[in-house]
């Protein structure tokens, strides 16, 4: 860390010059808002009293000037719960010293407004990362790199240096610190836009992290950044660079977005849409800066169609098979409540007490009425066709522009493919039964963090249950863990019950691994005697806990509105929480005196494993009877024409405070397989499904039922039938010979293998184009079966050095790889379409053996692979004559 320290005190000389002539100004000019801030500061050093010296301290500094007191009095009136829980004072100080440094160092920095710059600049946090000392190391490796540019080229190369640390890869939804990042060099959107926005914020650019929840047109969904460039924002790929702001893949989807937005730290007076104001943040709506919007206003009323004010509304889109709230709000005494959306439908759901109701929302609607007539345990069926924004054209950029930037794109990839190659190598499943196996795949698991996991294994080999424990870790753990932290919980491990299998107790007692927050080392600090007295009890129990936390901790959801984890230490120092943090305090109080303990995944609910059985810690409910559970088993029904998956099919969800909430069972093996029973709690479900359209559109089921513990059900998962009819949009020569990979030349015909024939044009370096590579390997076996070509082309204006086809793994067999000279083939399926194609990949097309183009797709789309599956059932039912 002695590298830090330098550069933090070279950041402070740097302010110390700028600012020694004015010690005494304000930081905060308007004295309105100054006391504004104040009086919020006092509240928040009132509700954090037990971290006192930890937070407050520097506050009692006498050198601290004006504008430092007043910096630090805005970070600490707003600061979402986790960092008063697990923040320091001297980390803030230097946070605000590294920002005021910055704005002195480039040109740009004096054209800032005051409030631009307090809320993007010198906020420390982006959304949920963990936070680290990123803004003074990106500012000593850019500021040499910018010094001199505009305000926009110096964004520009910014994002490039960004490139050239970080690329997209898919991983689990706890967002990495930006250091931690950049050493494994590879996140997803979220943690790219994390660490782009904190490079731009490094150097003095105003920068937010935007969002769009979720998509409508396809499922998942997209983070990207917009910077403050001389008076307005403009966006940006987050590493992905491109020639001009406001150039990016994800241009063409977000013109059919329903919602755009970011969260805002603190009081923030713009002029944007505001979806929520708190006391502690703003969310603003920046969709109309996208999309065609539409003001979407709902009435709720009760049974005799009177107003009801309060009730909870929530607007909602399909995704990922299931509802997701895009907006929440309240409505207001004459029952409305409105938002700005996008030019697709809605579901708007309203629930008050144990009644709800719901209603569609569409283009055509100036208002809908959302009657409050449903009740817990109704069962009834329905389906719904939801609409969504129609596909609008994007302007291209000049071909020279791009194919100059693909070129430094290839050299930023081999800058940082020569440092991954510094990582620990792949390990062969065909080395599972040798010596060091496990070692080995843990330290190439461990990627950039290698190191660590290395000195963690050398030092606790003799402990027997080290390799599992490294197991009963997350990936992103090994990669952003230090081996003190590791070590701080296997040598602190208590197996208070000896009978105890081992299994369970490596996983439910000895990992730290309990939720998705970030593994600290809080295991030597709740082992300590007087404070496992305190939270355990002189004989450690469960129920001790359940009760220590029912007195002790107060929940404030609202205040922790990044959703950032507490630390289970600084819940306990801070005696306040959000719901999961605290659930997670529970579970790692429960394993550091040796009682396993686990968020049960599916439903969220903490447990604790006693008499051989799983218990709730029930802390509202303190009388709250045994949980009584009933049997659901599902079946896949035989028409379905792909094997339903959950999430991207179907969902279960279970009814809550007024709405139903999505049962996660995400990759568990128990939903692996057709059919299969689970024991849930008894109460009122919904099983959703849905089928989407080519053109995004969503067929929705839903089926809700009443789960009884003396009733086992049966339900079958079916797929609704999407209407229509295939079309032919146009005609491909079959006869069209490719150059593949291996430098052989192929017919489209032969490589349709009389049974059809997927064209996919990707530019591996950018997001879209991965997820298509992630698509197929999900469809592996039913591509197989079906048979047909497949075939990945890369234009050679795409190509890379750095590219390698062996890097995807699982392809369906049939894969093969093609390079398209000057884009001719691409430009014959662009053609045949009747588009106007230049930088909008991938572009997937279906071609029929006749070289009828029946599917295409162009741009971000999820579920390629389930598309190729239907559209070649649709052709074969055609051809035989069922439709």
């Amino acid at each position: 860390m002695k590298h830090l320290t330098i550069l933090a005190g070279a950041c402070c000389l740097l302010l110390s010059a700028a600012t020694s002539c004015h010690e005494n100004a304000h930081f905060l000019k308007n004295s309105s808002y100054r006391r504004q801030v104040h009086q919020q500061f006092l509240k928040r050093q009132d509700e954090a009293a037990g971290r006192r010296d930890a937070l407050f301290a520097v506050l009692d500094r006498e050198n601290l000037t004006a504008q430092q007191r007043e910096a630090l009095e805005f970070l600490y009136a707003y600061m979402p719960l986790c960092d008063l829980a697990d923040g320091y004072g001297d980390f803030f100080l230097r946070q605000v010293d590294a920002a005021f440094a910055a704005r002195s160092c480039f040109s740009w920095g004096k054209s800032i407004p005051e409030d631009i710059f307090r809320h993007f600049v010198l906020v420390y946090r982006v959304n949920n990362e963990s936070l680290d000392t990123a803004r003074s190391v990106f500012f000593e490796e850019l500021k040499d790199r910018v010094k001199g540019l505009s305000m926009a080229d110096a964004a520009l190369e910014v994002n490039h240096w960004c490139h050239e640390k970080v690329t997209y890869r898919g991983t689990d939804g706890r967002t990495s610190a930006p250091l931690a990042l950049m050493r494994t060099s590879w996140g997803r959107c979220g943690e790219e836009s994390t660490f782009t926005v904190a490079a731009l914020r490094a150097v003095s650019i105003p920068a937010r992290q935007c969002y769009t929840p979720r998509w409508v047109h396809t499922n998942d969904n997209h983070a990207w950044v917009e910077a403050w460039i001389d008076g307005q924002w403009r966006y940006m790929g987050a590493c992905e660079p491109e020639p001009e702001l406001d150039v990016a893949w994800f241009t063409a989807p977000s013109k059919r977005a329903m919602m755009v937005h970011t969260n805002v730290f603190g009081l923030y007076n713009g002029a944007e849409e505001k979806n929520v104001q708190t006391p502690l943040y703003s969310t603003i709506n920046l969709l109309s800066a996208y999309a065609p919007v539409r003001k979407v206003t709902v009435r709720v009323t009760d049974e005799q169609n009177r107003p009801v004010e309060g009730a909870t509304v929530k607007f909602k889109v399909y995704n990922y098979a299931e509802l997701y709230p895009i907006v929440r709000s309240v409505s207001a005494a004459d029952g409305t409540a409105s938002i700005v959306s996008g030019m697709g439908d809605l579901v708007v759901w309203a629930g008050k007490g144990d009644r709800y109701g719901y209603a569609l929302s569409t283009t055509a609607d100036e208002r809908v009425d959302v009657p409050l007539n449903r009740t817990s345990g109704e069962e009834y069926s329905e389906t719904y066709t939801l609409s969504v924004p129609p596909e609008q054209p994007v302007a291209a950029l000049p071909q020279e522009k791009i194919a100059a930037n693909t070129l430094r794109l290839a050299h930023e990839d081999s800058l940082r493919n020569a440092y991954m190659g510094t990582f620990a190598p792949t390990v062969s499943d065909r080395d599972r039964a040798s010596a060091g196996y496990r070692q080995k795949l843990f330290l190439h698991k461990a990627q950039g963090n290698w190191r660590e996991i290395a000195d963690f294994m050398q030092t606790e080999a003799t402990n027997p249950h080290y390799l599992d424990f490294l197991a009963s870790l997350s990936e992103k753990d090994l990669r952003d863990t230090p081996a003190d932290y590791l070590r701080d919980h296997l040598r602190n491990g208590v197996k208070a019950d000896a009978s105890l299998p081992d299994a369970l107790y490596v996983s439910k007692v000895l990992s730290p691994r309990i939720a998705q927050e970030l593994i600290k080392p809080w295991r030597s600090f709740f082992r300590q005697p007087e404070v496992a007295r305190e939270i355990a009890g002189e004989q450690p129990a469960a129920e001790n806990i359940v009760e220590y936390v029912r007195k002790n901790i107060t929940l404030k959801d609202e205040e922790n509105y990044y959703n950032c984890r507490l630390t289970p230490r600084g819940v306990y120092e801070l005696k306040m929480s959000d719901r999961r943090s605290r659930d997670i305090f529970f579970v790692a109080a429960c394993r550091s005196v040796g009682i396993p303990a686990q968020v049960e995944e599916a439903t969220g609910k903490p447990q604790y494993y006693e008499g051989g059985q799983w218990k709730d810690a029930a802390f509202d409910r303190p009388d709250a009877a045994p949980r009584r559970t009933a049997s659901l088993t599902l079946a896949n029904d035989p028409s379905n024409i792909v094997k339903a998956g959950y999430y991207a099919h179907y969902t279960l969800a279970f009814f809550k405070d007024g709405d139903f909430q999505t049962l996660d069972f995400e990759d568990n093996p128990a939903v692996s397989n057709f059919p299969y029973t689970l024991a849930l709690d008894e109460g009122y479900y919904r099983l959703m499904t849905g089928s989407r359209a080519n053109d995004g559109s969503v067929t929705v089921s839903t089926q809700y039922f009443a789960l009884r513990s003396e009733q086992p059900l049966t339900l079958s998962v079916k797929m609704p039938e999407v209407t229509g009819k295939l079309l032919v949009k146009g005609i491909v020569d079959m006869n069209t010979v490719i150059v593949m990979s291996d430098g052989s030349k192929k017919s489209l015909k032969e490589l349709s293998n009389q049974k059809g024939l997927m064209l996919c044009f990707v530019d591996v370096g950018k997001e879209p184009s991965k997820h298509i590579l992630q698509d197929l390997p999900a469809q592996q076996k039913a591509l197989e079966e079906w048979g047909g070509g497949i075939v990945l082309i890369t234009p050679d204006d795409k190509l890379s050095k750095a590219f390698s086809a062996e890097t995807f793994k699982n392809l369906p067999a049939q894969t093969a790889w093609s390079v398209d000279a000057n884009r001719s083939l691409l430009k014959a399926v662009a053609g045949a379409l009747q588009v106007d194609f230049s930088e909008e990949f991938p572009l997937a097309a279906y071609l029929s053996t006749n070289g009828g183009v029946l599917f295409s797709s162009i741009g971000y789309r999820i579920g390629i692979g389930e598309d190729i599956i239907k559209i070649t059932r649709m052709e074969q039912e055609a051809c035989s004559g069922q439709k």
